[in-house]
This record gives structure tokens, sequence and C-alpha cells, in this order.
């Protein structure tokens, strides 16, 4: 490539066939550096995915260059554009139907997209990213300078990678004010950040793993910490972060980085999905992020949690107390009404498994209609029974705070395991769900089932209060830091950790949690518990949704995550075959 040549328009790539495959790119390419000029060349180092290389007429001393594709431009412009990264180790860019999927879905929202190539295999006697560093910043400077020409706004650029491509995405986030070569030319003189990212089963994010291996046990057996090549400057983005429980590339590096966006309240989603390995997972995820951050658009008019999820005319309830007349334990005089449960029951059951709902209320009223009927309502409509539990208000005058509600809750719990057989249902397929105090108490009846919270009263509490999953939705007074206050951008540091109360017994089953990431109740109340579990084998999902804070789902928006949160507990239940 000559100096004055940057554009080489391959209009006669679409025709060749490469070990008898079409190549499916025609864009336009972009070289990344002038002729002669690409910092610290390495003879052994190409710019060219996999597909390009299987081509028997490839020729390595062809194709030094890293180079930019520029993709059609949009049918419905949205002023944004979207730079495509691939994975491989830093050996090779390999993601080739990733590439073409994001290109696809992106610009069909109206981005104009670009595929990166970077220099691979890894450099020698560098960092294993340090080339593709230098290319990366080098390639959103020229993303940057092309922005009038081709009609997007030069700071609605957004970024996606997929592994090396994830650590690589989130580098580019998170350190573009350190320099990664010395400057070359004019283009570096423009500013090298992105405006947002989103960083799939990035690997080497952990400290352990800054060397360019898999860490599978950090978060384990050892404690990481986040890899140092990730500054957090002033410059850095909103990242949503979506990585596999059981990716070798450990999931705590996701975590970890997390943590330093909440120290630093820059907007992050967190998306991690149980007994997934390494993959890019939740694509729709990303682009509900992007929806609630508006990147795509302006986000529609929000709509009330209870009126769009609304009964049909098929569901049946029934009423049912917890405990016999003057049965019921640890009486407080200042709590006047005798808990009981309500079961939502469908028309057409189709599965045996139940659900049962603990709604918040800061363990001082039960938020009985607002947080609990739209499940129960969801539910319904996906066959499944439901139960809602209204446990004893307020709080108890003397005692911990939540004693009398997770007596009630075990209760519940036993209740509902005894009457199963008898409605068609399965005693050992039952769930807990709660939001807020009744996240907290789901956490306690989850963690502690081997516990009794109050003596046997009758035959019923020789059943078992043990779960086969739980939901903790905001689960409040969690960690060390907030046990009876809000913990506003707390447990972002090691020294706050679940509170003492929950065990974490034995029995503790898999958990999916849903959390704003604004929430005065911290995200990190849920990602440390999830933290925590990991440890044990036990694998969870978790979901936070940017710029949403407490109750996030009762008024919501439509195509963001906030809206439709409960698919993921459906998606969860369905993954872990529980909702048969």
């Amino acid at each position: 490539m000559g100096v004055k040549a940057v554009f080489c328009v391959v209009a006669a790539v679409a025709a060749l066939n490469v070990s008898g495959v079409e190549v499916w790119r025609h864009g336009e390419r972009q070289a990344v550096w002038p002729e002669g000029r690409i910092p610290d060349f390495q003879p052994h180092q190409v710019g060219a995915m996999t597909d390009e290389q299987k081509d028997k007429d490839f020729k390595a001393e062809e194709h030094r260059m890293p180079y930019l594709e520029w993709f059609e431009k949009p049918a419905r412009p949205n002023g944004g554009c979207m730079i495509l990264v691939s994975g491989g180790s830093y050996n090779r860019c390999c993601d080739i139907g990733l590439i073409r999927l994001w290109r696809d879905r992106f610009t069909d929202l109206g981005f104009q997209t670009v595929n990166f190539v970077y220099r691979t295999p890894r450099p020698k006697g560098l960092p294993c990213h340090q080339s593709a560093w230098e290319d990366g910043q080098r390639a959103v400077r020229l993303v940057r300078s092309q922005a009038a020409a081709r009609g997007f706004n030069p700071e609605k650029i957004g970024i996606i990678g997929m592994s090396a491509g994830g650590h690589l995405v989130t580098m580019l986030a998170t350190c573009a004010l350190t320099p990664a070569y010395a400057r070359i030319d004019a283009i570096d003189d423009l500013p090298c950040h992105v405006n947002w990212c989103i960083a799939n089963a990035p690997a080497y994010n952990t400290a352990g793993g800054a060397d360019g291996t898999a860490r599978p046990q950090d978060g384990t057996t050892e404690t990481p910490k986040v890899s140092p090549v990730f500054k957090f400057d002033a410059k850095t983005c909103p990242i949503s972060f979506h990585h596999g429980g059981k990716d070798p590339y450990t999931p705590n590096g996701s975590t970890l980085c997390y943590r330093e966006l909440r120290k630093r309240k820059v907007p992050a989603e967190l998306h991690l999905y149980a007994d997934r390995g390494h993959g890019a997972h939740g694509l729709d995820r990303a682009i509900e992020f992007m929806a609630q951050m508006e990147f795509t658009e302006k986000l529609p008019r929000v709509v009330a949690l209870d009126h769009r999820i609304m009964p049909d005319n098929t569901i049946r309830t029934e009423k049912e107390y917890l405990w016999p007349e003057g049965k019921t334990p640890d009486v407080s005089t200042n709590q006047t009404y005798r808990p009981y449960l309500v079961w939502f029951v469908p028309e057409r059951l189709a599965t045996k498994a139940i659900q049962v709902i603990v709604p918040g209320g800061g363990y001082s009223f039960c938020n009985f209609n607002g947080e609990g009927t739209p499940v129960a309502h969801y539910l319904n409509g996906k066959g499944m029974t439901a139960v809602i539990v209204m446990y004893r208000c307020p709080r108890p005058l003397c005692g911990p705070k939540h004693l009398s509600a997770w007596q009630d809750a075990q209760r519940a719990i036993r209740i509902v395991r005894a009457e199963a057989p008898g409605r068609g249902l399965d005693p050992d397929r039952i769930g807990l769900m709660g939001f807020s105090a009744g996240g907290h108490l789901t956490l306690m009846a989850a963690t502690n089932a081997r516990t009794p919270a109050y003596a046997p009263v009758d035959a019923i509490d020789a059943q078992p209060a043990t779960l086969q999953w739980a939901c903790p939705v905001y689960p409040a007074y969690v960690l060390t830091d907030g046990l009876d206050r809000p913990n506003v951008g707390g447990g972002n540091g090691d020294d706050a950790v679940p509170a003492p109360e929950f065990s974490f017994d034995a029995d503790t089953p898999p958990m999916c949690f849903l959390h704003g990431d604004a929430d005065s109740w911290a995200a990190m109340n849920s990602v440390k518990v999830w933290e925590k579990l990991r440890s044990m084998g036990i694998q969870c999902d978790l979901h936070t949704y940017a710029l949403r804070g407490h109750c996030f789902q009762i008024k919501c928006a439509p195509g963001t995550g906030s809206y439709t949160w409960l698919d993921r507990v459906w998606d969860f239940l369905s993954a872990k075959k529980l909702n048969r």
C-alpha cells in the first residue's frame, strides 16, 4: 500500500472463494497506518482474518497492514457508528460469524459498522496485547476522522468485542488517556476514546491473567484482582459486560471491572450466565443497554409494571393463613394481622414447578400488589403456579428486623411443599423470589434452609424448607457496609462482604440476581453474593441495568432490560430445566 492509498475498494473480493466458501466481506478497506510507519513492527505478524489466511493464494508478506473495513451505510442512519472487534487469543482474528452477525444487526439498527482487524499473532518480547492496542487506538482515531464524510457523530462511537477482542475493547474503553504509541501524524492529534463498549467474554481481565493465559481458578480457589493494564481514566465510557459462569477466562474479571466502574459512577451493566462457557452471550441484552443509554434512539415513554402485565379471567386465587390460630411464633404487639399466603393458579398448568414470592417494603410493609401480583400474573401466563406470601410487618419490636418475616417465609415454603402433591405439583421444584427487603429475605431463606427459624408447631413443620432456586431482585441489607441503610456505591472493595446472617449452607440453591446499576441499595449486594456462590461451585445468573435505581421494574421503557427483566428469570429457569 502506498502512502496515498489510504482506501482500497475491494469489489472483487465478494466473487472470490476461500476453501470453497464464498467470502462474505465487501467493504472498503482503510489501512490503519501509513506504509512503513507501523509501530513495533514485527515480520511474523499479519493484518488478516482467518478466512483470508485460508485462501490458497494468501501471501503473508502482502498482508502486514492492519485495517478497517467499512461496511455499507445503513438504510436508516441513526448518527452512530459501531466498531466490531474479533477475538482469537491475540493469535488470530477468528470471529468471522460474529462480525457478520454484528454487522447485520447493528446496520439494521441504523449504525454505520466497521470491522477492525488488528495485527496477530502475539508480538514477541512485548505484552500479548501491545500491537493490537496500538492498532486499536489508531483505528478509533481513524474512525473519528471519517465521521463527517460518512454521516455519523464523532461522539457517538461504540465498540464491541469478543474474548481477546473483549479484552481489547475494555482497554480502549478504559485507557484512552494512556498513549499506546508515539505520535505519527495529524490523525494522532484526534482523541481515541469511544463512547460506549460491549465486552463479550473478555479474556485476561484479572491480574493473574494479564500474561495472556486462562485463569479458571480466579474467584474460586483464588481471590483475583483486576488487571493493572486497565487505567479507568477520566474518559472511561459506559460498558456492558457479558460472561459465561463457566468460562475458563474467568467471569470474575468482568465483576472486578464492573466494581471499578461503580466506584467512578460510570453507568454499566453486568450480564452473567450460569453454566455457560466461553462465548458471546446476550446480544439482545447489549442492545437493551444501548437503548437504556439512548445510544440507539430516544427512549419511549415509560410503562407501569401493573399496566403491562395484567391478569386474565382464567387465574384462580386461594388465600391460606400460615399459622394455626394462636400458634404464630414470636408474636410482636406492633404486628396486627395474621400472615397468610395466596395461591395464584393458572387454568392450564404447563409446569409442576412453583414460584413463591415475597414482596419488599423495608420490613415495614409488604408491597403485595405492587411487586407480587404482576409477577404472579406473568408466571400464570406461562402456566406456572405462583404463591405470594404476606409476611408480618412492620419489624418486630425485639430481635432482628427480619426474624418474623424469615419465620413466615420458612413456614410458607413448608406449606407449599406439603400441598404440592395434592395440587398436581412437584414438592421438589420450589423457588423463592423477593424484592428489596424481600430480596434479603429470599437470601435468608435460600442460604439458611438447614437452620430452623422457629420451633415446630404442627406436622407441616416436618417438611424441609429447602429451595431449588432463588431470585433475589435488588436485595437490600446484604453487605456489611449497608446492613440497615442504603449503601450507595458501596461494596466495591474487599472490606464489604455478605452479612454473617447468611450461612450459605449445603442446601443453598442456584440463583438469578437482578439489580439496578444506580440502586441506592448498591448493585454490589448482588454482585458479591454471586461471587460468593461461584466460589462455592454454585452457578448463577446476574443482570444489572444501567441508570436504573431501586424498584427499576415498576416504571420502565420498552426496549430496555428493566422492561424485559422477567424474561431473564424465565430464561434462567429454562436453562436450569427447573420450569418443566
